[in-house]
């Protein structure tokens, strides 16, 4: 019922937008409604997020209403960035179904990939190789780390979920389930293949050198959440301590996951290297993933009934990252260090994509802080981040902001920290000035307050002679 009423809402919007165009927008300037300087979409979106996180109502359904009353709400009385009213919407959707179709592709694949991982057995025969007690824990995030660092981090948190699930008999705690997401988001901030982010950074020009530099504060974030969950795991359900009798690894099944995060790799390097013009007209590196998984399904069956618990958690997502999308956030305050740490905190909450896009369009920032920032900062929620949502899609007790952040705690602790490490080792220096017309318009400005600012000493010059 509550799904018929919504959607009876959208459509009698859209009706209301197609009789009545002028309603919404008289003036071609227009930007929409504002309540104490702040935009009515951000309202419509904080309430969306608050139900989630302290509403015990189902997140997906809303998540999607949030999404379809934000779309009526942007067609009848906001424009989109790329225009007003139902044509507006259709602009925005072709600019952004690309990213959501990457995501959802990613997700589905990713959750059978992982257990292919899981029934290859190799989660079973690591406790032979792993320390015994709470360092177990930690090597096990420790490689969740490398992993990242040049694959999605996305997999490399369903991998490190379908390992810990293994290895700690079906009991994981949420402190430690915090510690994976963070893990592997640390992993992919300072390569340009381990995160989506960096990776659009990558295409916008800037170096991969310029992000290398958020390995100095992941490094540290690691050593501080990994410790301390490392422990809380430990005193929940202890590692096995060994393997059990007759278990043999599936190696077929170990050379399917690997065929798969090769394609993928590959995938993602030939986008960004040779083929740059195409990443954005259609999601060739979730179709990638797609191809590997059907070319190898002769030689082991996925399981597809992950599929529809899987489709549920990332139809949740898409639609985070839909509202996302949509938000007025034309302006960012002025590029800085403490502007970066905040978009830290922000991207707890919001989508990490559109605010990289946005940082990326403003200028001005230092890659590696905004890539840290914008990576790791996720992880304290666990809708922060994709990761975040699709290890929840394995572990539903983790859909719960209260409790992952009062277990999660050293996540938050982590970030700021690492941040502040990495501004005193290396300090806080501008990367690369990216191509684009609101560059263009920040140069522009900066050169105009240096003219001003040198124009008295000219006057003073001229004066003297």
């Amino acid at each position: 019922m509550r799904h018929f009423t919504a959607l009876s809402v959208f459509f009698a919007l859209l009706l209301a937008q197609l009789a009545f165009p002028s309603v919404a927008f008289a003036a071609g300037g227009f930007s929409g409604p504002v309540v104490a300087s702040i935009p009515v979409e951000f309202i419509l979106f904080a309430a969306v997020l608050f139900f989630i996180a302290f509403v015990h109502v189902n997140t997906m359904v809303t998540a999607v209403t949030g999404a379809i009353i934000i779309s009526a709400y942007k067609i009848l009385f906001s424009p989109f960035s790329e225009g007003t009213g139902i044509s507006g919407l259709a602009a925005h959707f072709g600019h952004e179904w690309v990213i959501l179709g990457n995501l959802l592709a990613l997700l589905l694949g990713f959750a059978l990939l992982a257990k292919h991982f899981e029934r290859s057995e190799i989660p079973a025969v690591l406790p032979n190789y792993m320390p015994d007690d709470w360092k177990g824990g930690f090597v096990l995030l420790v490689l969740v780390f490398v992993i990242s660092s040049f694959l999605d981090n996305i997999a490399a948190a369903m991998i490190g979920g379908a390992v810990a699930h293994s290895v700690f008999r079906g009991k994981v705690h949420i402190g430690y389930l915090a510690a994976i997401v963070a893990a592997s988001n640390a992993g992919g901030s300072g390569s340009v293949v381990g995160d989506t982010t960096t990776t659009m950074m990558w295409i916008a020009g800037v170096a991969p050198s310029e992000v290398f530099e958020a390995y100095i504060a992941a490094t540290v974030a690691l050593l501080i959440t990994a410790i301390p969950a490392s422990l809380q795991q430990h005193a929940y359900s202890p590692i096995t301590k060994d393997a059990s009798q007759g278990v043999r690894v599936d190696w077929t099944r170990v050379a399917i996951v690997a065929f798969i995060l090769i394609a993928a790799i590959c995938a993602n390097l030939l986008l960004n290297l040779k083929f740059n013009d195409l990443a954005d007209a259609f999601p060739f590196l979730g179709l990638a993933v797609w191809v590997a998984i059907l070319v190898s399904a002769p030689l082991r069956r996925p399981d597809w009934n992950e599929l529809p618990g899987a489709l549920r958690g990332s139809i949740f997502l898409l639609s985070l990252v839909w509202c996302a999308s949509m938000m007025p956030v034309e302006k960012l305050p002025e590029a800085s260090w403490v502007s970066a740490l905040s978009l830290g905190f922000v991207s707890a909450v919001f989508d990490n994509i559109p605010l990289t896009a946005l940082a990326l369009k403003q200028g001005g920032f230092d890659w590696g802080f905004l890539a840290y920032a914008v990576g790791f900062g996720g992880s304290m929620i666990w809708f922060g981040s994709s990761a975040g949502v699709a290890l929840s899609n394995m572990y539903p007790e983790a859909k719960s902001v209260t409790r992952w952040l009062k277990h999660g705690w050293h996540v938050a602790l982590a970030y700021v920290v690492g941040f502040f490490v990495l501004l005193t080792v290396w300090h806080w220096q501008p990367g690369s000035q990216l191509r684009g017309a609101v560059q263009q318009a920040h140069e522009a400005k900066t050169a105009a307050v240096q003219g001003e600012s040198t124009a008295p000493q000219a006057g003073m010059i001229s004066s003297t002679q």
